[in-house]
């Protein structure tokens, strides 16, 4: 664990620069809007180690796959959101000498990231020989103008007067830390240079895979508040620059204002991207800095007016749910239903940038609570959209029906490695469950005959065609499986697997039912769905096999699985931790430790199937065996220790996700941030300390306080009700804008008025020790 930033409510700070631990820096600090983001790089030169990088949503290539045991079924390509032109570059020379944190001395250093507004600003004094410099930086990406990115650099000679050279750029010459041999993903298209003023475009090489290209435009207009006394520009292929001399007096402030529109022909005509970004760059400077600079604050405080998370008495948790749901929403806030939400978003490189199965078990749940109705929708639709990807991806793997990949841009499975490819299939139950989540949720059950069915159809033919049966013991099994604990590969009998693919076949069956009765029986016909299918998806879901272990009274995770060395976590050294950046692969998947919730995975999902015994019992029993060494892992098992009692453990769960980037808990923040993990502390909140829960179209709680909270509360949108929770350690309120709501309050229904409040007296669970 590693703390670099103050504990604030509202921002994160910090106030040393941390050389040490640039990278990590970089990725706390990074900023988004949706359209685009960068991680927390410098605008002038820095020469030290950092990971430059600026993103744009839906721009990817898929990188040539270059392994040397290949198999049948392979993807032939690793698709990855790609590092785009840097366009927050400014170099910047005093008296001819450049500015380089890494090289100066520095002091003074602060750099705060505003999450309330969505402002970076950094301010340092620097020492070049007998000068002293103060610097200030600030920047944001316009919520008002998603295409617009605004700068203002300042400059304040302290003891001297003399020249400052500002030199703005746009640089189309950056590569991707990971790709194949530093390959270059870019050409130039387009460029062009004059005073205050340039433009440049690139355009995504040509690929073998028939996937889409991509050109980007980056247009920027620059504004001086200082005497001027010299005013250039050059460019060269990939680049291009304004250089701007300024005459400071001392103690006199001399400021740079930078205007950048970045437009792409996803949104516009490859042909009409420059006129678009200097149309963009006119109305920006129409405005000026102050007014731009409203405008997006206030479209920020509009989001945190649905969507903050308050609570008293703990600042560092407090300073947790919001840097998360500051990034989470600076990634995705569902303006574009053609986008989804990467594990990394706009802060880095890793997992290639691209769709996981974590939107569908962990992000939806947020989205549908915290933004408008359709943002929900939007997401689950883009699966609907890549069903065709989905049926490619079986067939691949010689089978029948859909399976949803693990990785991807388009539908079209493009992660290359095996054990993830051909065998964590449990994938293909989440994106059902998500079909069943959103309209339990949302009671919209037009989707399911619009969308929903042809889902979760293909779906159920894959796990028809996936299982055997085993004629002696005749069940259905499902073999060569890795389940949601990847350290374990090639296993048999994976118990999530097989419980989330009959459970998906039930689910369906029940569709198909309420289709047919309900006068969609046209959508089944035209799917072929004849009653042997159904038949046989029925004849599944009663011999589906699941390991058990009589004498524990617990799931088996999977066939083998108590054949292990069973030991707890707390038996490891330190120096052992984290079991991936320590163990070899070997070591780990011989071990009988957990990366994350695997068997409880599928007691969080399916909650209302199991009884508070069998929860307590396989918390007790895996839980001690996890090393929550994946950001998906503490949110699951915070959201079931609440609901059992286990204030601490839950507490501790809490922490832990809400806060793994900013302590970097396990040690790889660098890499770029946890995002869609990082639903996860709202989740434990939600889900776990205020016990909300929406099984069978009913909605409930049963909130609790953790000891070191005075006071939390949260909103969410529910069926046109807008509700307001506050809890106290007393009191639990519920509140309401919209009509009459029935929900259930410690097992007790309730009545809501229409714009009423609805109060009870706290229940405290008995604590429960692990």
């Amino acid at each position: 664990m590693k703390r670099l930033n103050q504990v604030d409510n509202w921002k994160i700070i910090e106030e040393e620069l941390h050389k040490e631990d640039f990278r990590l820096a970089e990725s706390l600090m990074s900023l988004g809007n949706g359209h685009m983001g960068m991680r927390g790089n410098f605008e002038e030169a820095y020469t030290g180690d950092s990971h430059r990088g600026s993103y744009i949503a839906g721009v990817w290539f898929p990188d040539k796959t270059r392994v040397g045991w290949w198999k049948n079924g392979y993807p032939h390509y690793f698709g990855k959101v790609i590092n785009s032109v840097n366009y927050i570059g400014i170099r910047v020379l005093i008296d001819g000498e450049e500015v380089d944190l890494h090289n100066a001395t520095v002091k003074n250093y602060y750099r705060e990231l505003d999450m309330q507004h969505g402002v970076l600003k950094r301010t340092f004094t620097i020492l070049q020989g007998e000068k002293e410099t103060d610097i200030t930086a600030v920047r944001f990406l316009s919520l008002a103008e998603k295409e617009l990115a605004v700068i203002r650099y300042s400059v304040t000679p302290k003891n001297y007067s003399g020249t400052v050279t500002f030199i703005p750029y746009l640089d189309g010459d950056v590569r991707n830390e990971d790709s194949n041999y530093e390959e270059d993903f870019w050409l130039g298209v387009d460029r062009d240079a004059g005073e205050y003023e340039a433009h440049l475009s690139v355009k995504t090489k040509e690929n073998p895979f028939e996937a889409p290209r991509f050109q980007v435009s980056a247009a920027m207009k620059v504004a001086v508040d200082a005497p001027v006394t010299s005013v250039t520009h050059a460019q060269q292929e990939k680049y291009v620059e304004n250089r701007v001399d300024v005459k400071a007096e001392q103690n006199q402030m001399v400021t740079l204002y930078k205007y950048v529109a970045v437009t792409t022909d996803r949104d516009h005509e490859a042909g009409l991207l420059t006129a678009k970004g200097r149309e963009i760059l006119a109305r920006a400077e129409g405005k000026g800095y102050a007014k731009l600079l409203d405008e997006h604050q206030q479209a920020w405080l509009q989001r945190w007016e649905i969507a903050d998370v308050e609570i008293e008495g703990d600042a560092e948790a407090q300073q947790g749910i919001r840097f998360n749901l500051f990034q989470l929403f600076s990634t995705y806030y569902g303006e574009d239903a053609r986008l989804n939400i990467g594990p990394k978003g706009f802060t880095g490189e890793k997992y290639g940038g691209a769709t996981y199965w974590d939107t569908e078990a962990y992000a939806i749940p947020l989205y549908l609570s915290t933004a408008k109705p359709e943002v929900a929708r939007n997401l689950a639709i883009y699966r609907h959209n890549q069903l065709d990807g989905a049926y490619h991806n079986a067939r691949q793997q010689g089978l029948q029906g859909a399976l949803y990949p693990m990785v991807t841009f388009t539908g079209v499975e493009c992660h290359n490695e095996w054990e993830i490819t051909f065998e964590e299939i449990h994938r293909n139950g989440a994106i059902a469950y998500a079909v069943y989540n959103y309209v339990n949720y949302t009671g919209d059950h037009d989707y399911l005959h619009q969308y929903g069915i042809d889902v979760l159809t293909g779906i159920s033919r894959f796990w028809t065609d996936r299982v055997h049966y085993h004629e002696k013991k005749g069940q259905y099994m499902i073999h060569g499986v890795t389940g949601p604990n990847e350290y374990e590969n090639n296993v048999n009998n994976n118990w999530y697997t097989n419980r989330i693919a009959a459970w998906t076949l039930e689910y369906t069956l029940k569709v198909v039912g309420e289709l047919k009765s309900g006068g969609y029986g046209d959508r089944v016909r035209n799917l072929y769905i004849t009653d042997e299918e159904t038949a046989k998806w029925q004849e599944i879901v009663d011999k589906m096999y699941y390991p058990y272990s009589e004498e524990l009274g617990v799931f088996v995770q999977h066939d083998t699985f108590l054949d292990k060395d069973l030991k707890t976590v707390d038996k490891l050294s330190p120096e052992d931790r984290p079991l991936n950046q320590k163990w070899s692969w070997d070591k780990i998947l011989r071990s009988c430790f957990i990366k994350q919730a695997d068997v409880l995975q599928g007691i969080y999902f399916l909650n209302d199937q199991f009884t508070m015994e069998e929860k307590r019992r396989n918390f007790e029993f895996y839980e001690p065996m996890t090393v929550h060494e994946s950001s998906l892992s503490p949110c699951i098992h915070a959201v079931l220790a609440a609901e059992l009692g286990m204030e601490e453990k839950a507490y501790e769960m809490y922490n832990r996700t809400a806060r793994l980037d900013l302590d970097n808990y396990n040690n790889d923040t660098e890499d770029g941030l946890h995002i869609t993990s990082m639903t996860g502390s709202w989740l434990a909140i939600v889900q776990g300390f205020a016990g909300m829960r929406t099984a069978n179209e009913s909605l409930s709680f049963a909130p609790f306080i953790p000891d070191a909270w005075d006071r939390y509360s949260f909103k969410i949108v529910y069926r046109g009700h807008y509700l307001t929770i506050n809890v106290d350690k007393e009191n639990v309120t519920i509140s309401q804008e919209g009509p009459e709501l029935i929900f259930s309050l410690y097992n007790v229904s309730c009545t809501l008025p229409a714009n009423g409040e609805v109060k009870a007296a706290i229940e405290r669970k008995a604590e429960v020790a692990l």
